[in-house]
């Protein structure tokens, strides 16, 4: 049993639209397709004592210990291994259930197990993982199953949000908001392209930098506030152990030493009542800043108080991590004790965190003269940490109901002084029930980046949802942060689509990004070359925050590796589906094919539209299935399936009397004459006229988009290698014309030598090539096709032979060329650039040369360069001639 591949899918992909995150697993079982679980003896009480939890997996049979029972009746190691993988992630605090295990079509034994996960580098290291748990209860031997949860654990940390951005981005999706993860911390993206805003942990876009570094320097926040007659700590500030004693005489016992830019009670100690360990609290200090205060400590109780977007939001007792003696443990027992809670867990999986003994917690029993081993009195309290925070084992107790008014007043004036519309405010108070102006409390500090926990999970009290305000500053009601997406997909024709539509929104005002199989481009500036069709390089345009409309190409290869870059579209077009890439990523046939290409349109919001090729029945098929509103188009304006849309009140895009016309019920909408559409070539090239139909329809349906918007676009589309690179471009020498084009499988072939037919030339020779990765059916097929449309055929080699020898795929293409006609001159030429000097040295005049190229620059600028080299030679010719 063995790994062949490990994909993670982040986005809508081929096994769920709804749940975007899961890992596809390419498993071989080798031998043990020969042996479901109940030929293995032993097995299933072995993973029953391994992993008892399973009892709560139904699976298909619907039942509590269903899953058991298949184990019992007999069912492949597959299936085993995708619920132990989501069961071992749900014991590591990240409970998910959604898993499919489906032959993979590519012989015996190989199959695809797919399983969801909340962090992709635990769903991986589930994955593997669990291939050897499973290898283990076979072999029957021994497996520390802890160490992989706790393994889970530590990953779950590292990776994944922390409460308080979490809690943001959860607010957000539950608004349809859309978000993408920045870096591997807490820089979070809320939105798409001009609308969106960021945060990093509770600091948001909005927030000041002279804010936050304000309340970064401790002292100089003191300074402000105190100025501004907020009650505040009496204290100095002090660099050199010289100036210690001078401090302590003017402030007096007891103190608080903390670093000045410190944070998270780093290098703070409280309750100083000695000048020696003064002197120890200002070295441990030092260790954090060259700075250090010197301040009263304050008597009383720790609150934190948190104000967005300058209101009042909530506040909490925070208490730090402590035991309370019993006169019989020590005091490492009673820290066991306390860790044993249920609501204590590891890191933040948690509504608590166990306590960590650490260097703080020594130094604070050190202080009080006791250790780990000491057995403290009855009743009495042993704090283990110098502050309250969550995240060392504190506990927070909600109080919001309890603050009065005028502390109300002074928290929401503290942030308007310090200018934080995100600010934590830490109070030291008898209480807040009466104004610490009066009770002898004081503000301690004031934080940027405020942690959210203590308030969602409150050890006491009632949870507040803080993150609500947070979204309500950044995205007032109404709005979504997003930008209008098209989706465009099939097989054939999805970069001129794309391309056309880009051009309509793009003459409508709009800035647009867009990508396609040539590359990124924003406001028509190529970013990224190369193809550029996968969520990566969607989530490119939407995260640039100068685009205001997407169109986005989505290719087949894209979808199965990683899933859409998007969850959700306003537009999505699918030109067709055929036989291309078959053979590839589990897809064995044009009706799986179509499933990945319905992908696309199932992302379409309620309120959107897909828009179907009524022309392509597998295209036409897949609006069944959608929830979305329908539009169609057609080459053919009494394809029936047009008639019935429309009089139902739909809307379709057709080609009737040789005009591109948008139908809306019984209304027809003439946008102009396909022959004024210089993308069709007066209307020969046909499957042009089909890339026009969808994008004419998926522009038209935004109310800021005008026919004369779509007109002046259609009628400024040129067709060139730079505004349409390898598609149908004409290259005019002196002796012969080339065309270039990506048609790189048969129906893409097709419409080519469909469109050359019309074309009037004495001879036409055809440059074609063939790929590797795809079936011998279909590379023969390009053979059969190109046998009966050219006078000669040259096959070069492909740049890349993709599992196949270069003499195995020339065989292919002339089986399929002498299947047709054994008469066909054909030359074999494997480089490039010499086939197209063949052409051009051996064609007639007036010749035209077909090229199929699959890099689209380098044939294009081989071709420049023969054109140049003819020049120069009639330059040369010229200059001799004259006397």
């Amino acid at each position: 049993m063995k790994i062949l591949e490990l994909k993670t899918l982040r986005g809508p992909n081929y096994w769920s639209v709804r749940r975007s995150k899961l890992i596809q697993m390419k498993l071989d079982l080798e031998e043990l397709e020969q042996k479901p679980t109940s030929r293995i003896p032993g097995f299933r009480e072995r993973l029953e004592a391994l992993m008892p939890t399973l009892i709560a997996h139904r699976c298909s049979e619907g039942v509590r210990g269903g899953f058991f029972n298949r184990v019992e009746e007999g069912t492949w190691m597959g299936h085993v291994i995708e619920h132990m993988a989501l069961e071992i992630q749900t014991l590591a605090g990240m409970e998910t259930g959604f898993g499919r295990t489906r032959n993979a079509g590519e012989g015996d034994g190989i199959y695809y197990v797919v399983f969801s996960y909340l962090e992709a580098e635990a769903g991986r290291y589930a994955a593997e993982a669990c291939v050897r748990i499973a290898q283990a209860l076979i072999d029957n031997v021994d497996y520390d199953l802890e160490t992989d949860i706790q393994k889970l654990r530590e990953i779950r940390e590292e990776t994944r949000l922390g409460p308080s951005t979490g809690s943001i981005v959860d607010e957000a999706a539950k608004r349809d908001i859309p978000f993408i993860r920045l870096n591997r911390h807490s820089l979070v993206q809320l939105g798409y392209g001009v609308h969106q805003k960021r945060i990093q942990a509770t600091v948001a876009s909005t927030t000041s930098n002279i804010a936050v570094e304000l309340a970064g320097d401790k002292e100089e926040t003191k300074n402000i506030l105190g100025n501004a007659e907020v009650p505040v700590p009496k204290g100095v500030i002090i660099r050199s152990e010289e100036d210690l004693q001078d401090a302590v005489d003017k402030v007096g016992y007891p103190l608080v030493l903390k670093p000045v830019d410190g944070n998270h009670g780093k290098g703070a100690t409280t309750d100083i009542q000695s000048y020696e360990v003064a002197v120890k609290a200002f070295a441990d200090a030092q260790k954090y800043s060259r700075s250090v205060i010197v301040e009263k400590f304050i008597t009383g109780f720790d609150f934190r108080v948190l104000v967005i977007n300058y209101k009042f939001v909530c506040a909490a007792l925070r208490t730090p991590a402590s035991v309370v003696g019993d006169g019989k443990r020590t005091i490492q027992q009673l820290i066991d004790e306390v860790n044993k809670d249920p609501r204590r867990g590891y890191g933040h999986e948690k509504v608590l965190t166990q306590i960590k003994v650490d260097g703080f917690t020594h130094k604070m029993l050190n202080d009080k003269g006791y250790t780990l081993d000491t057995v403290p009195p009855v009743d009495e309290l042993v704090l283990l940490k110098p502050t309250a925070n969550l995240s060392t084992g504190g506990t927070a107790t909600d109080v919001t109901e309890e603050v009065h008014p005028a502390n109300v007043f002074i928290a929401e004036r503290i942030a308007r002084i310090i200018g934080l519309d995100i600010c934590g405010i830490d109070i030291m108070a008898p209480d807040l029930r009466s104004p610490i102006t009066e009770n002898g409390g004081a503000v301690l500090e004031v934080n940027a980046a405020p942690g959210f926990r203590m308030h969602i999970e409150p050890t006491v009290g009632l949870p507040r949802n803080v993150a609500e305000p947070v979204v309500d500053m950044l995205f007032p009601k109404g709005t979504d942060g997003r930008i209008p997406i098209i989706a465009i997909t099939g097989t054939n024709g999805k970069t001129t689509t794309t391309r056309i539509t880009a051009h309509i929104v793009r003459t409508a005002g709009k800035k647009v990004g867009y990508t396609t199989s040539d590359g990124i481009y924003i406001q028509n500036q190529l970013m990224m070359s190369g193809d550029t069709t996968g969520p990566v390089s969607a989530q490119f345009v939407l995260k640039d925050p100068s685009v205001e409309f997407a169109i986005l190409e989505c290719a087949r290869g894209g979808i199965l590796r990683g899933g859409l870059g998007f969850r959700h579209c306003n537009v999505a077009i699918v030109t067709n589906v055929a036989a291309d890439h078959l053979g590839l990523g589990g897809i064995n046939n044009v009706e799986q094919m179509a499933r990945v290409k319905q992908v696309v349109p199932e992302t379409v919001c309620e309120s959107g539209y897909a828009i179907l090729n009524a022309d392509d029945d597998r295209v036409y098929k897949m609006g069944a299935d959608l929830d979305c509103k329908i539009g169609l188009f057609s080459m053919d304006e009494n394809n029936p399936r047009i008639k019935k849309h429309c009089e139902a009140g739909g809307k379709a895009a057709v080609c009737e009397n040789g005009y591109i016309t948008i139908v809306k019920g019984n209304w027809k909408v003439r946008v102009m004459p396909v022959k004024d559409i210089p993308i069709t070539y007066g209307g020969k090239a046909k499957h042009n006229i089909a890339n026009v139909l969808p994008a004419v329809l998926a522009t038209y349906l935004f109310k800021d988009i005008s026919i004369e918007d779509i007109r002046q676009a259609l009628q400024t589309f040129i067709p060139s290698s730079s505004q349409t690179p390898g598609r149908l471009n004409f290259f005019q020498l002196k002796k012969c014309t080339y065309l270039v084009d990506f048609a790189h499988n048969p129906h893409g072939l097709q419409l080519l030598c469909d469109f050359i037919e019309q074309l009037d030339y004495p001879q036409k020779i055809g440059v074609i090539t063939g790929t590797g990765d795809r079936r011998d059916e279909d590379i023969k097929e390009l053979g059969i096709i190109a046998a009966k449309h050219f006078d000669e055929i040259i096959i070069r080699r492909d740049r890349n032979l993709r599992g196949r020898s270069e003499d195995e795929i020339f065989g292919l293409i002339k089986q399929g060329i002498e299947s047709v006609d054994g008469s066909t001159p054909v030359q074999i030429i494997s480089d490039e650039e010499t086939a197209l000097l063949y052409a051009y040295e051996n064609s007639k005049e007036g010749a035209l040369v077909t090229v199929m190229c699959d890099s689209v620059t380098g044939t294009i600028d081989k071709i420049k360069s023969l054109k140049s080299r003819e020049e120069d030679q009639k330059k040369t010719s010229t200059l001799s001639l004259i006397p």
